[in-house]
């Protein structure tokens, strides 16, 4: 393995950056131009194409330039939380990559960029003084975009709670919305250029998982926890629109929500009934009080004592009006009252998380959504897959994924078709990197990194995005000239 220097990027003599790439009838997946043409004159020229990350996920840097800890820090020193024992202190080492990873998204022909801003490395102990260091990574990162034409999409929460405000009661203590709210305020005043703002991305992965069941930071397993953080996550994305909105930001402002079709795992009654109860805590626990300005009933009456306090005015705050919603889609639920996990048959492909790949499922979502609530615009803010990529030769022949990619776009044209206003399709990831709870051992990313020498690799899956939206450029060309950066 590659030595690392002491701020944690790897020292010159490493390998390019970029690998070159010679595949010309593996740049597109096996697929040919005249079909990636036809899919795409199914989408309008403004519709905005993207590719997303998150900041714990890429920029290592963990210890540098002020950052300090956050509750995904911590809970990656916790003995058996992480799948393989590895941490996000390196991961993709984006910090100091900054320039040629921004080279690489324009070379994809991407019109936008999803990251998200890690907030301790801004405000390192989720309240009081602001670092300087932190902010100019992200004004350059921003630059970085607009000089290359590409937009900028923020996520101000992709989980990394500042530990400082964890180990003041975190989210479950209704203080963290407000400090979340001065947060965003600064960022939205402080950073010029960002086209749109996510206020929260996932809030019931944050919820149920980081507080429920307890497998993803900060590990706390009690329900009732679990949704007075559901409750204070909405109200600090209220509050934060609110106070962007009065501080002059001009872009566009929402939230990001993970969904996905829940279907009965039988025809039996207690299967569609625990589907429908399935349905009220992912889907209709959110979308209700954000366009409701409700939670449903059904819900509250299954939580019974464990269900949030809510005070005079928070709904009217959780209402704000959204000037578009962001929905990650991956695959559909399967209901059944046995809680037992579905078994699929061999016909059934799998991706390596064990997610069916069910692309129809999306466009079923979207008809859904459109048809219970009074939306504002869409956009599939992640949508990808992660599978057994190995490189061979320096190429990476992604083949399901690059059939995951075109089935999913495919599914969000036919919701188009059918009257859904979706506006934009990001691609999750642009790198592998580090997948949380599973640590480095799933590899989501169009571009393949190697963890020994950081050298990012586009497989077929990224040279076949590049060829469908830029159809006349030449398929095989990476960028040229970069190399590894002390």
């Amino acid at each position: 393995m590659k030595a690392l220097s002491s701020s944690g990027s790897a020292t010159p003599d490493a390998a390019p950056l970029v690998a070159a790439t010679e595949r010309p009838d593996a740049a597109r997946g096996a697929v040919s131009a005249q079909h990636l043409a036809r899919l795409r004159s199914r989408f309008g020229q403004d519709f905005l194409w993207g590719v997303a990350t998150s900041a714990f996920q890429i920029e290592g840097a963990v210890a540098v330039d002020g950052r300090g800890p956050s509750i995904w820090d911590t809970f990656c020193r916790i003995p058996g939380a992480i799948v393989d024992g590895s941490n996000s202190d390196v991961s993709c080492d984006h910090y100091h990559r900054l320039e040629a990873d921004l080279d690489l998204i324009a070379s994809l022909g991407v019109g936008a960029y999803r990251f998200s801003i890690s907030w301790p490395r801004v405000q390192a102990l989720g309240r009081g003084a602001w670092n300087r260091a932190g902010m100019d990574f992200y004004r350059r990162l921003v630059d970085g975009l607009q000089q290359r034409g590409i937009a900028a999409h923020a996520t101000l929460y992709h989980w990394d709670l500042p530990q400082a405000l964890q180990d003041s009661g975190g989210w479950a203590a209704r203080d963290t919305a407000l400090r979340f709210c001065d947060y965003a305020q600064h960022v939205a005043r402080e950073i010029d250029g960002i086209a749109a703002i996510a206020t929260v991305n996932e809030p019931w992965v944050v919820a149920t998982l980081g507080h429920e069941s307890g497998i993803f930071a900060p590990g706390i397993r009690n329900r009732a926890t679990a949704m007075r953080v559901s409750h204070h996550l909405l109200l600090g994305h209220g509050l934060a629109l609110q106070a962007m909105r009065s501080s002059g930001y001009r872009g566009a402002l929402g939230i990001v929500l993970n969904q996905s079709p829940v279907h009965p795992a039988t025809d039996s009654d207690a299967d569609r009934s625990r589907a429908l109860l399935e349905d009220g805590l992912t889907i209709r626990w959110y979308m209700d009080p954000l366009f409701r300005g409700a939670y449903p009933h059904d819900v509250l009456d299954h939580l019974g004592s464990d269900a949030p306090p809510v005070e005079e005015g928070d709904l009217r705050t959780i209402a704000q009006p959204l000037d578009y919603l962001g929905i990650n889609y991956y695959t559909r639920s399967l209901a059944s009252a046995s809680g037992e996990p579905p078994q699929h048959g061999p016909q059934v492909e799998l991706t390596d998380m064990g997610w069916e790949v069910y692309p129809q499922g999306l466009t079923e979502l979207l008809l859904r959504l459109k048809r219970d609530y009074a939306l504002p615009p869409l956009y599939i803010t992640e949508n990808g897959a992660a599978f057994r990529d190995t490189i061979e030769g320096g190429q990476v022949h992604d083949a399901p994924r690059v059939r995951y990619l075109l089935a999913h776009i495919a599914a969000a044209a036919d919701a188009i078709d059918r009257g859904v206003d979706l506006r934009g399709y990001f691609v999750w990831s642009l790198f592998d990197n580090f997948e949380w709870a599973s640590g480095l051992s799933k590899r989501f990313g169009i571009v393949h990194v190697d963890y020994q020498n950081l050298q990012r690799t586009p497989k077929d899956s990224a040279l076949m995005l590049r060829q469908f939206l830029r159809p006349c450029a030449d398929p095989v060309a990476a960028p040229s000239g970069l190399r590894d950066t002390p």
